[in-house]
Parts: structure tokens; sequence; C-alpha cells
């Protein structure tokens, strides 16, 4: 990963405050405590538990990291390496079966076997484990992260971990002191913090130690066919429980930073003290809030609620849910198909305004960490909000009939030239068609309504073919001061002579003609569609024609 930054940006970085430059500041103030710290290769790890298809805020987790380090190598002016760890947790038992995924009778005589030796559910892979792998993945690589993928699979069987398992054995006990207190007095009398791998039935087993021999590098155990057995730590024969794990990985890798949720907050001081009794430092943390789906309960990878990955990309750019993540990650947010069209025009509302703001603002706004400080020179010159309701005005099957609109508008206008717009055209005509079709609510209008309604349609009659977006906002605007039921005299500049304009003159207009409550400036969409289009529009209504644009 290389640093992109202007030279005027480099000068104000200091002062920049957006929370991934104050996550940044106290990785350098960590390494400037260490001998030789600014020397080391600073280490990034993200975890992922691979028990069922990834989530959002799985991600969440490494579109926010990868935020924290781009600010880390701008405030080192990239004189300091760093790498991106993903790491897979797939040697955890599988203990139980998710909701979402196919053939549950065979997963469920599977359970509590290691995730890579319970077979792929989906029959494309080696495994659940590799499955579930292979879709992070493959998102990852699709939206351009720098990392490096680490299956704990392959770091206990290769022997990677045996050094730090070998000390855990020497060390037991202190871990155990650590553990102990945290635990009920009945988990208590059986808890060990090795989970072997059982010979006999595959399983990750829950047991109690007979013998931890830290000599050989030993555990002594009674497997599930009854015998006394005794397996060595290393090998990948045995695991860590996952709060001993947590702590082990974090020494034994030297990781510098990780971020996790804040169901994870209450177990810190334990990953801490166990990455300390093993010999390292523990890294700096971020714990950020859990995200919630519509009804506003906690998203499960097991329940499948919340969205999915290809979920949100099948209605909105990988951009639009890199800013989701970036904005307040330490307040709970509701993830849900409604908040996309939100997401999607803040994106675009940032990058237009980046190349008009000065470098100590440029550092503040969400493009320059969704895009490596490098954000496209090019915006959507039209809103993804317009684009919905143009979709809607027209009943657009795909985005050629937009573009049809599109290019009225603005002559020299083709997807080749604006290429993000024709990705959200394509989008603007799938959302629409999936999700606000069917929730659209036209109301017939009242006598002061429609006299208003054909006011506007007889003004527009008079406005030149080219007539722009502000007048014809201006033509809507007088219409709605003319009426007494929408003049506002609080408004600002307001006068009795001049009043302004409620809420509610829009309000009627979107209710009426788009079957919604609110939409983008309506001087814009007349723009857009066409002043023919929408007196037909407006006629249509008025003659009881509900939802039809011609």
């Amino acid at each position: 990963m290389s640093l992109h930054a202007t030279p005027a940006q480099l000068e104000v970085v200091n002062e920049a405050r957006a929370w991934p430059f104050d996550e940044a500041r106290r990785i350098v103030d960590r390494l400037k405590a260490l001998d030789g710290g600014m020397e080391k290769t600073v280490l990034f790890e993200t975890g992922y538990g691979p028990s069922g298809l990834p989530h959002i805020g799985t991600f969440g987790e490494v579109a926010r990291t990868s935020m924290v380090r781009r600010a880390f190598e701008a405030l080192t002016n990239g004189k300091v390496k760093t790498r991106l760890l993903c790491f897979s947790d797939d040697l955890d038992g599988m203990r139980k079966v998710p909701d979402n995924v196919p053939n549950q009778d065979m997963l469920r005589a599977n359970l509590h076997k290691p995730l890579t030796r319970v077979p792929d559910p989906f029959g494309s892979f080696e495994s659940f484990g590799h499955h579930n792998n292979a879709m992070l993945r493959r998102f990852l690589d699709t939206f351009g992260f720098d990392y490096e993928f680490a299956s704990a699979t392959d770091y206990y069987t290769s022997g990677k971990f045996d050094p730090i398992l070998l000390r855990a054995a020497e060390r037991y006990q202190d871990i155990m002191d650590i553990m102990l207190p945290t635990l009920g007095e009945e988990r208590q009398a059986t808890y060990s913090c090795f989970l072997p791998i059982s010979p006999s039935s595959g399983r990750v087993l829950y047991v109690p130690m007979k013998d931890v021999n830290a000599k050989a590098g030993s555990i002594t155990f009674t497997d599930e066919d009854g015998t006394d057995t005794t397996l060595p730590v290393t090998g990948g024969n045995v695991k860590l429980q996952w709060k001993p794990d947590f702590g082990a990985r974090w020494a034994a890798l030297g990781v510098d930073f990780e971020m996790y949720g804040k169901d994870h907050m209450s177990n810190t001081v334990v990953y801490d003290g166990i990455c300390e009794v093993l010999g390292g430092k523990p890294p700096e943390h971020f714990v950020y809030e859990l995200f919630l789906d519509e009804k506003g309960e906690k998203i499960s990878k097991s329940k499948g609620n919340g969205l999915t990955i290809d979920e949100w990309l099948t209605y909105a750019t990988p951009e639009s849910l890199a800013l989701f993540m970036f904005q307040k990650p330490k307040t709970a947010k509701r993830l849900h198909f409604d908040v996309i069209p939100r997401a999607v025009d803040d994106y675009l509302q940032f990058l237009g305004t980046f190349p008009t703001q000065d470098a100590k603002a440029q550092l503040e706004n969400p493009v320059w960490h969704i895009h490596a400080g490098t954000p496209p020179a090019q915006s959507s010159p039209i809103s993804f909000a317009l684009l919905r309701n143009l979709a809607a005005a027209s009943n657009a099957e795909s985005k050629d009939v937009l573009w049809g609109y599109i290019r009225r508008h603005m002559a020299d206008a083709t997807p080749e030239k604006y290429p993000l717009l024709d990705t959200l055209a394509g989008y603007a005509v799938r959302y629409y068609r999936d999700f606000e079709l069917a929730k659209k609510s036209y109301r017939a209008p009242d006598e002061v309504e429609r006299a208003a309604l054909q006011a506007l349609s007889d003004a527009l009659a008079t406005a030149p073919a080219d007539a722009t977006a502000e007048t014809l906002q201006g033509i809507v605007y007088d219409i709605g001061r003319s009426v007494p039921r929408y003049q506002d005299l609080k408004a600002k500049n307001a006068t009795v002579e001049r009043p302004g304009v409620s809420n509610a003159w829009f309000a009627a207009i979107y209710e009426i003609l788009l079957g919604e409550s609110k939409g983008p400036r309506f001087g814009s969409f007349i723009a857009l569609y066409g002043i023919d289009e929408t007196r037909a529009l407006i006629g249509n209504a008025l003659a009881g024609k509900t939802g039809r644009s011609g």
C-alpha cells in the first residue's frame, strides 16, 4: 500500500481530526515508546469467524481498518511499512447450523467439527470454512483492499503457532488465573484454555485437562470414546479457546492494531492479559458499535438478518457502503435496504465537493479515506434520488430509458463519458423495481391542490423549452407562494409581500404525482424528465389516472 497525499495535505496532516487520524496517532505514539518501533512493519489485523455467510459487518472491519492504515501512512509520510492481515478463525468447531444455508441435516451431522472439516453445503469447496473464506476474499478482492489472508487452520497445522502454543503450555496456570474469575462456578470446574480435536470423532472438545505437560508440550484428556488420550499441543492437534486465542494471536504475530465490536469490549482486559502473559504487547484497540437490522436487533451471521454484502452491491456502489462504514463508527446504526439511497447521495455530495476544498478539509472528507487519498475526479451530475424518481415517473424497465431523458437534459452525455452516472442509472432502476414500486402510495388531490397543480402546469407551459433547473424551481416556488395554504412567513427572508413556501407544497407534489412523501428538488426533476412530460404527469393525476406518465 502506498501513500496518496498531496504536499499541501502533508503540511496539515497533523491537524486532521477525522476519526481514522485519531486512531493512527495512537499507533504512532505506540511505536515511539518501543525501541526501534519506527523501524518495524506495523501489523493491522482483522478477525473473522466463518461460522456463517459473511455479512457487511465483516467488510466494515476491513474497510475501517484500512482507513486507519491510510491515515497512519499519511502521518508517517509513508516512511513506516504496514501490513493488513485478515485472519479467519476457521479451525473453530461449528457449534450450530446457520439458518440460511442448504443441506441442514448434513451440517447437523458434522456439528462441533472444525469448520474446515465440515463438508460444504453448497458443494463448491473443500469445506464450509473454505466456502465462507472464499466469499469473503472474493468481495475484498473486488473492492480492491490491500490485505493478506490468513487461515487459523493453516497457522495451527503448519506449525506457525507452535511456539506460542508451547509457551501457553508453560504458562498454563497463568492463563487459567486470568480466565477462571470470568467464569461461573460450574464452568470453572471443567474449563481449559486448550481445546483438543478428538482423534476418534474429529470434533473440537470442550473437556477438562487431566494433565498439561509443559516439558513435553502435551495435554491429556478423556476422549469421546472414553479413553485417556495424550496429544501434543502443536501441529494442529489442539486449538485455543476463543478468548485465549485472541490474546495468543496478538502475541504470536505482534499485532499493533485491531478493532472489534462492542460485544467484545468487556473481554479486552482478558485479551490483553493473556497477550502479556505470553510475552506480547497488546495492540491498540478500537471498539465500534454494532450493526442492527430493520427491527433494531443485532445482525447475526447464523440468523442471516440484515443486509449481505452482495445485497448492498446489487443496489449501490461499494463506495457508498464504505461511506456508511466511515460515518459515526461508535454509534449503533440500522443496516437495511432503506439506508442505501441516502448513502449513495451522501457519497456523491462528498465526492463533488472534494476538488473545491482546501488541503485540511480534504483530509476530513470521507472520500479521502475511502479512496486512499485519491478520489475520482468525476462525480455524477445527477443525484441518485433524482434518478430513482425519474425511474418511477417513466416506469423504467432499464437504464436505457433513463438515458433517453439524460441525453435530452445533457446533450453531450454518454455512458462512456459519465461511467458513474451510467452505473447509478442501473442501480436506480433496480432499486425502484424491487423496493419502491410496491411501496408507491398515490393519493388524489383535494380542491386546493387541484387548483395549485393546474396553475403549475399552466405556468410550465409558458417556460422556455431549455429552461434551467433553477428557473423551473422558481416557477414551482412562485405557484406555492400564491396559495395561502403553502405560504410560510417564518421562512428565511420571508415577507408578507413575498412569503416563503412550506414543505407541505412539495410533499403534495410528490404524494400526488409520484406516490412518495419527499424527493429531490422538483425543478431538477422537471429539467430531467421534461416540461411536457411533467405536464402530462400532472394532467393524468388531475384526471384520476394515478401513477401513469402518459
